[in-house]
């Protein structure tokens, strides 16, 4: 027996206003959400519209926040953000717009911390071991390729 909850069209349109201002969303996650509620299209369409009218919903909004609290939090690189906000169907010119908000000496700075302090906890004693695991390391983090690999020269010779 099915005891999943249904919802009328007002209290699905209110529960994705407080799902929208609580975080900033893309429109795949209120898809998604729409879609788990098993509102009918006719529905999901019109509830989206509303949010996107009633600025609840807004990409570009969506891809700035996204982009700061990554990089800020988690140190992510961009192509690492990229790949993220690509997954969540952003079109390439928000992805361009929000990549641009990044500060050029705060990104390298932030880089160069990071190598650092990541070079300095790996224990291997075996040089190009030592190497492989900081590239990883920061490859999976999103930096560019020469980026990580000029500064693995650098940090260990």
């Amino acid at each position: 027996m099915n005891l999943s909850r249904t919802y009328t069209f007002d209290e699905a349109q209110k529960k994705l206003e407080r799902y929208c201002a609580y975080q900033e969303r893309c429109h795949k996650e209120v898809t998604q959400k729409l879609y788990e509620m098993r509102m009918i299209p006719e529905a999901r369409d019109q509830i989206i519209v509303h949010l996107l009218q009633h600025n609840f919903l807004n990409e570009e909004r969506f891809a700035k926040a996204f982009v700061r609290g990554k990089f800020r939090i988690k140190k992510w690189g961009k192509q690492r953000l990229q790949l993220e906000l690509k997954r969540r169907d952003i079109n390439k010119t928000l992805i361009n717009i929000a990549l641009s908000e990044i500060n050029e000496s705060d990104y390298y700075s932030v880089f160069h911390a990071l190598a650092e302090k990541k070079a300095e906890t790996i224990k291997e004693t075996n040089v190009l071991k030592k190497r492989k695991k900081l590239a990883d390391y920061l490859l999976y983090r999103g930096w560019e390729s020469p980026l990580v690999y000029e500064k693995i020269r650098e940090l260990i010779p």
